[in-house]
């Protein structure tokens, strides 16, 4: 789907894998772009490739998003320019190691990019766009989201709050024109498993998706409206059905009495 004069859009963690993708594709649908990333050589080098290629405006903004300062200037960033119709609240960190052989140090490092600075650069960003009328938040989470003991039960708590939260922004602000959208990878051929310490090719083959597939797959979900983006479950009438059941357990988790099986026999 082309969106000629689609405004710009702001990537966090563009300077590779999934980030670098969604970059590249949302240019070639209107896109001008906000890089933002550490390695302002890598995000230079995307800048020049895709404005070659598209034609499109793109800018760096290099930062590291687990720092204070670097972090409020993409908020300034978000704030200020008026020129933004969507955030891609991409950058984060995971590892596969198990929780006691963890260093709680980079437990929290995970906890202030994964949760406080996508938090921080949504609430940046929102008000600006429902006071235009428009505008769009893509969360990248993970399957561990829906299935936190497959890794790290860190890592696993944070996305489960970037599917949480990204549910509840759609709750509060769908009807004032914001479009959101969580986005839970599974296996994913990027670095993350490299820099986690558990090689890719380690990994069994049939449950690795390429960032371009993922991408691709994601975006065609966004252009149909899906909140939840789930592009390796093949069944989609599970997730449908999980959510369903859900929303009908919802509506009776709260009451001014314990339940009967509580009840002395």
């Amino acid at each position: 789907m082309n969106h000629p004069n689609a405004g710009t859009a702001l990537i966090t963690g563009a300077s590779s894998g999934i980030g670098a993708i969604y970059a590249d594709r949302l240019a070639r649908r209107g896109y001008d772009l906000i890089l933002v990333a550490r390695n302002r050589d890598r995000l230079n080098t995307l800048a020049n490739r895709i404005t070659n290629e598209t034609r499109r405006v793109v800018e760096v903004l290099d930062a590291d998003l687990g720092d204070q300062r670097s972090l409020a200037k993409v908020e300034a960033k978000l704030k200020e320019d008026a020129s933004i119709t969507l955030l891609v609240n991409n950058a984060g960190i995971g590892t596969h190691t198990p929780l006691l052989q963890s260093d709680v140090e980079q437990m929290t490092r995970m906890i202030d990019l994964n949760v406080t600075a996508l938090t921080r650069l949504s609430y940046a960003a929102l008000p600006g766009m429902v006071a235009r009328g428009h505008g769009g938040i893509i969360n990248i989470s993970s399957i561990v989201s829906i299935a936190p003991e497959i890794l790290n039960g860190v890592y696993g708590g944070s996305k489960a709050f970037v599917t949480a939260f990204s549910q509840s922004l759609h709750h509060e602000l769908a009807s004032q024109g914001i479009q959101v959208q969580a986005v839970l990878p599974g296996a994913t051929a990027t670095e993350f498993w490299e820099i986690g310490g558990l090689p890719l090719e380690h990994l069994d083959p049939a449950i690795v998706m390429t960032a371009d597939q993922l991408v691709d797959s994601a975006l065609t979900d966004y252009d149909r409206g899906e909140l939840i983006s789930i592009p390796s479950l093949h069944d989609i009438e599970q997730w449908r059905t999980y959510e369903a059941s859900r929303r009908a357990m919802s509506a009776q988790l709260s009451s001014n009495t314990p339940a009967p099986r509580y009840s002395s026999h």
